[in-house]
């Protein structure tokens, strides 16, 4: 091997040391700029661009009976609707399976079976706000959109009021009225994403555990959780539990679901709204005694199940998972990094929303300061 002498050697600068950089520290640029790229990408498309090719639009008269407007939900497979004040030519709001639950556990408390049966025949959807007031319970805002804003500022509205929904309406250029022209959910914006920012979402590496997206427990997996609000501050229910019980929560806390667990917090299924809604269809007004299991035998065929995921998951296979199923929660549970630190595989440990997701995606989320929780707090985060 031929080599230079010191002689005839050319004088050579020393150079430093090159310094590497962290993998990790790559991993996290990468994520942030997919958030980044995402975000830019929502503010150059409009709410129209996120309409199906084809769909329909339910719009319910608030003269309409709260029965006849259920069952038009019930048979068109839907869960909300726009609301129409026909006196007014006006939009009124949405009608949401959360109205249907005030509803029944305002009769369930103050009123008999039949009197509630009775009642539903003439009580109309103009007066659910009254309910409302009388449970206690937040009222929603009505907030609007027009279907040319970007989905950007349209994700930032939904955030700001925490809505689930967002109806998008125009004006008719000849009488001037309101007219609904369609219904942006949160759903259908994480799906608009998912389809189209496939590059994007290959960059999202973070976990859900570093990124603290959704709800998670306070206690961490290594400390025993005892009593009834072991899983604090997410509700929770079991088998045993009257369905009335959990319509409560629905009601009390505005959520739409709630974990089925047995005695060590394993996750053995998940307790809806529309679950409810069944309940109704079937003219089960008295049937809120049934206790979760035996209502969950009247579930319908076609529920998909429930999607769980751990929080060492990434926000890319979330959103992944949205572009091939229909998702609005997903349960997040212990996996083997919690089994290590003395947790127990499948026990329930936070619940994330699509809410918050958008949240982290739009909201004011400073996305380059994610940092790892320290090892002893493994699965903890802020609800």
């Amino acid at each position: 091997m031929a080599t230079l002498s010191p002689a005839t050697s050319p004088k050579v600068a020393k150079r430093k040391g090159s310094v590497r950089r962290p993998r990790n520290l790559d991993a996290l640029e990468s994520h942030n700029a997919g958030v980044n790229a995402i975000r830019n990408f929502l503010k150059c498309h409009t709410c129209y661009d996120a309409f199906p090719v084809s769909f329909r639009l339910i719009v319910l008269d608030t003269q309409l009976n709260v029965k006849k407007a259920l069952q038009c939900l019930l048979l068109n497979g839907v869960v909300s609707a726009p609301l129409w004040n026909s006196s007014q030519s006006r939009f009124a709001g949405m009608l949401t399976v959360l109205d249907i639950i005030h509803l029944i556990q305002y009769y369930y408390r103050t009123a008999s079976y039949d009197y509630a049966a009775t009642d539903v025949e003439i009580f109309r959807l103009e007066s659910l706000r009254e309910i409302e007031k009388q449970l206690g319970v937040a009222t929603p805002p009505l907030l609007s959109d027009h279907p040319s804003s970007t989905l950007y500022d349209a994700g930032k509205l939904l955030i700001q009021t925490h809505a689930r929904r967002l109806p998008l309406l125009d004006n008719d250029t000849e009488t001037g009225h309101e007219v609904i022209v369609s219904v942006l959910t949160q759903y259908r914006m994480l799906k608009f994403i998912s389809i189209n920012c496939h590059t994007e979402i290959l960059q999202l590496n973070q976990s859900l555990r570093k990124l603290r997206i959704g709800t998670f427990v306070t206690s961490p997996p290594s400390e025993p959780k005892e009593g009834p609000n072991a899983f604090h501050p997410i509700a929770t229910a079991s088998l045993s539990t009257s369905v009335f019980d959990v319509v409560h929560m629905f009601s009390e806390r505005a959520i739409s679901a709630v974990p089925i667990i047995d005695e060590e917090g394993i996750v053995l299924n998940l307790y809806e709204t529309v679950d409810v809604m069944t309940l109704v269809r079937l003219g089960a007004y008295q049937s809120l005694d049934l206790t979760v299991k035996e209502a969950l035998t009247q579930r319908s065929p076609d529920f998909p199940g429930v999607a769980v995921c751990t929080a060492g998951d990434s926000l890319g296979t979330l959103l992944q998972l949205i572009k091939i199923r229909r998702v609005h929660r997903l349960v997040v549970v212990e996996g083997e990094e919690e089994e290590k630190q003395g947790g127990k595989k499948g026990r329930l440990l936070g619940i994330i929303t699509m809410s918050d997701v958008l949240r982290y995606l739009i909201g004011n989320v400073d996305i380059a300061e994610v940092d790892e929780p320290p090892e002893t707090e493994a699965g903890k985060a802020p609800a």
